[in-house]
């Protein structure tokens, strides 16, 4: 797929993500999808994002950023929530976080077939030290 084909695709699945349409997961996403280098299936990646929305009730994912270069998209995700527990070990429980996620995707057969993630952690970490800052956001205009 080339040139903005594969950056449709890819807003489309975000746009299944934060509709919750588990059905229609496997339009997007392959059977032997791999996260951050293990395999976890189509059933194991859709339970770990039903698991994401169960401890974080309001996730939403914003694109801030979309790299397309065949068969690689690069997104830079920005989320502004409130996980109800902990959340990537931190004590956050029910406290309204802002931070991102640079996320590489590798497709196969218009189908995810890699997922490599790092969430901003540092960020989260800064907001829940008592009189931390939220983190400075610039959105970068397309």
């Amino acid at each position: 797929m080339a040139g903005t084909g594969l950056s449709r695709l890819y807003r489309d699945y975000i746009d299944c993500l934060n509709r919750q349409d588990w059905e229609a997961l496997a339009d997007f996403v392959g059977e032997d999808v791999c996260h951050n280098g293990r395999q976890i299936g189509l059933s194991g990646y859709r339970a770990m994002l039903e698991k994401d929305f169960r401890e974080i009730p309001d996730l939403s994912f914003q694109i801030v950023l979309l790299v397309e270069d065949p068969p690689v998209i690069a997104s830079r995700l920005s989320f502004d929530c409130t996980p109800v527990g902990a959340f990537l070990g931190l004590p956050v429980n029910g406290r309204r976080v802002q931070f991102t996620e640079n996320v590489f995707y590798t497709y196969r057969a218009d189908r995810i077939r890699d997922v490599w993630s790092v969430i901003d952690k540092a960020a989260i970490e800064a907001q829940l030290i008592p009189g931390g800052v939220a983190p400075l956001r610039r959105e970068i205009e397309t």
